[in-house]
């Protein structure tokens, strides 16, 4: 069992190719289940994600279940022997995430404003924060690129993402800067350009300071 910074659990019910996840949201814990249950329904049908199997609730809190989506996260054991390949594959999943997904699609925003908006701990921007760089290219955003999000097949291979509760569209660097500043959490330092290869772009340390003081923000 998994447990993130608000209580909720994750437990995989389970092995091998059928095997599900069921994840917790407590009374008052103020995860919103029901977003990640609109999300994966739209995202499924473009790119690997988990499938929706059964939402509900009990006297716990509420439930989603979901199918397992083949691979590893890219920080399971196998892959901290060989944290190249891993960000490498992060970085390219990444980028085959932003590309495939439809903007003119996606009913979901994780804009600057958006982002403040509905944040519990931040309702107007910090002044710190100043006003958002300029728009790069606008994506749909997984919202959550921590590289624990992303999976990674034995055959060393991107093979999907999962946590999709916060998908919007925004800046492609709301993704990046995060993405890669999760990759000194759980592997050390020196990755970074590593990733920014694999996804294909050039470092901009200006959004990317930008968008990492956002996510602490909100």
């Amino acid at each position: 069992m998994w447990r993130n910074e608000a209580g909720g659990p994750t437990d995989r019910l389970g092995g091998g190719p059928t095997r599900r996840f069921a994840k917790g949201a407590p009374h008052g814990s103020g995860l919103d289940l029901h977003a990640e249950e609109m999300r994966l329904r739209w995202v499924v049908d473009f790119t690997p994600a988990p499938r929706v199997l059964e939402i509900g609730g009990d006297d716990a809190g509420e439930y989603l279940v979901t199918a397992g989506v083949p691979g590893r996260s890219a920080v399971d054991p196998l892959w901290d022997g060989d944290p190249a390949t891993a960000v490498r594959q992060a970085g390219r999943g990444l980028r085959r995430l932003h590309d495939v997904l439809p903007v003119d699609e996606c009913p979901f925003s994780w804009s600057v404003d958006d982002r403040i908006a509905t944040s519990g701990k931040a309702r107007t921007a910090p002044p710190e924060l100043g006003d958002p760089p300029a728009i790069d290219r606008l994506v749909v955003c997984h919202g959550d690129p921590c590289v624990p999000n992303t999976l990674i097949g034995d055959d060393g291979l991107w093979s999907g993402h999962v946590d999709f509760d916060a998908l919007g569209v925004a800046d492609r660097w709301a993704d990046i800067a995060v993405a890669t500043m999760s990759l000194g959490w759980n592997y050390g330092p020196g990755f970074e350009q590593t990733f920014l290869d694999a996804y294909g772009v050039a470092d901009d340390p200006v959004r990317t300071a930008y968008y990492r003081a956002l996510w602490a923000a909100t």
